[in-house]
């Protein structure tokens, strides 16, 4: 487990896929980080990262990404809840070289958006030239855009039994972000930097 500032002093390197998990309360994180690595299902590593400085969940997940290589690299929050062979299942996805995101069955979306996701590394940092998300989100809605782009180009994929459930008792009551909210409809009207020309896709999570 890391500091945000210690995270952004030093590169890790690994064979198997590279996760990020921002958190806040760092004994709920360290039980969910346990969790995930005793059911993964194969190697890999999860960088769990204190947000000490509260400097948001998007700024946190894109300095990991750029202080990191590996083939795959993927997100996730300290609130999540694996299921079983989690990460080997969703790694079946990119068997289909089309796909460039897998969103895992978050018990919300069902494939529609990479709440939690696992890219290509080679794609996602073509996407905006070096982050992960787009920076200028803080907590909501960078993963609906990454997700919108991934199918816009047909490459937005789906295992339903890799499971990371949210679990989150107050989310149903809490608020988004509302700069986040505002920047996302400003950008899904010019189709995310003209990545995404489908209406249908660019009217999806407005």
């Amino acid at each position: 487990m890391l500091g945000s500032r210690e995270a952004g002093t030093q590169r890790w390197r690994a064979d198997g896929p590279i996760f990020v998990m921002p958190f806040i309360d760092p004994e709920h994180a360290q039980r969910t980080a346990q969790l995930m690595a005793s059911r993964a299902g194969c190697g890999g590593l999860l960088l769990a990262v204190h947000d000490d400085a509260r400097d948001g969940f998007i700024a946190l997940a894109n300095r990991i990404f750029m202080a990191t290589e590996s083939r795959y690299f993927g997100y996730v929050a300290q609130d999540a809840f694996p299921g079983r062979y989690w990460l080997r299942l969703a790694l079946t996805a990119f068997e289909k070289p089309e796909n460039k995101l897998v969103g895992f069955n978050d018990g919300k979306w069902f494939g529609k958006l990479a709440s939690y996701g696992i890219a290509r590394r080679d794609w996602a940092e073509k996407v905006y030239g070096g982050p992960l998300f787009f920076p200028q989100y803080r907590r909501h809605y960078a993963d609906a855009e990454l997700s919108l782009i991934a199918a816009q180009e047909k490459g937005l994929g789906f295992v339903p039994n890799s499971v990371l459930i949210e679990v989150d008792w107050e989310k149903e009551e809490q608020p988004v972000e509302a700069a986040d909210r505002r920047l996302f409809a400003e950008r899904a009207k010019a189709g995310f930097d003209g990545r995404v020309t489908s209406k249908e896709l660019r009217e999806q999570f407005a």
